[in-house]
């Protein structure tokens, strides 16, 4: 079964220098019905203003993944992490038994947009970590490659959760496929373009739940960029 969550269903804030879709509820976005899939709990869409950024805050027990789509993030952390995350990165955060941690928009002149992911750890209290690996364009380019797993596997960040992600560049003719287990959940996150999903047009900020389904296709893409997770329920 694939159920669909258009964009225009998702929630919404604007705080001026930030602006932010959530597609499952967040801080003053509640919704009883969308409170992520399996242990998918955050799914936000953030655009930064210029100068501007999440100052220091602390996260327990969650894994925090960034995808950055345009613009740079500044990242610094209590564990010794000062990076920048450009597009083509993936940013997997730990927080574990404890982290402080800020993100920034350095730029004066460009806003920065990008994916926040939250997963419940499959355990608590593990040692804080930071991971931050590139993949390029050529190896997403009509294909869904791993970029995140629990053991790191085809060169992937390493997550402590019970979910694999993938991203994926679908245009024109290019079609992937992805074998999925009926017995875990599947989502489907659209970030830019048009997609077709088993059959189901998918926009820009639409994302779709498969559950009980043994095959994922992705095909009829119009300068599509998706983000898959396979999750357990």
């Amino acid at each position: 079964m694939l159920t669909l969550r258009k964009a225009q269903d998702r929630g919404y804030a604007d705080h001026g220098w930030l602006k932010s879709f959530h597609s499952f509820s967040f801080a003053d976005y509640f919704d009883p019905a969308q409170m992520g899939v399996g242990n998918l709990r955050v799914i936000n869409e953030d655009r930064i203003a210029p100068g501007t950024g999440f100052g220091t805050h602390s996260h327990r027990d969650m894994e925090i993944v960034s995808y950055v789509l345009e613009g740079a993030l500044g990242h610094k952390d209590s564990i010794g992490n000062g990076a920048t995350i450009v597009p083509g990165e993936v940013q997997r955060m730990s927080a574990g038994s404890g982290i402080a941690h800020s993100e920034f928009n350095h730029a004066a002149d460009q806003t920065t947009h990008f994916l926040q992911i939250w997963l419940l750890p499959n355990q608590r209290g593990i040692t804080p970590g930071y991971e931050q690996k590139a993949f390029a364009d050529t190896d997403k380019r009509g294909r869904l490659r791993l970029v995140a797993s629990p053991d790191a596997r085809d060169g992937s960040v390493t997550i402590h959760a019970d979910a694999s992600i993938y991203a994926g560049l679908i245009d024109g003719a290019e079609r992937a496929e992805l074998a999925l287990d009926p017995q875990r959940l599947a989502y489907v996150q659209v970030l830019r373009g048009q997609v077709s999903v088993n059959g189901q047009p998918l926009a820009a900020g639409d994302g779709a739940k498969l559950d009980g389904e043994t095959r994922l296709v992705l095909d009829q893409g119009r300068a599509a960029e998706i983000i898959v997770f396979d999750l357990a329920r």
